[in-house]
């Protein structure tokens, strides 16, 4: 499991913002990824979570804001 639920209805990722497979896995998994700007891309593979315009960064990880997360 790569991710915790908030209360708020949000997930968490637990690999954090050091994951660069683990958050191209899941990305490459999620139906709803949506690439962010280009200024906001941070991973060379084009196709992760950590380049995902739903995801909001914590100090140590990412919340996933997607709808129906």
């Amino acid at each position: 499991m790569m991710w915790s639920a908030l209360t708020d209805g949000t997930r968490r990722f637990l690999g954090g913002n050091g994951d660069w497979s683990g958050a191209a896995r899941e990305a490459a998994q999620c139906v709803g990824f949506l690439e962010d700007v280009e200024d906001e891309l941070v991973a060379d593979e084009t196709r992760s979570c950590y380049n995902c315009r739903y995801r909001r960064w914590t100090e140590s990880s990412f919340i996933c804001l997607r709808p129906g997360g």
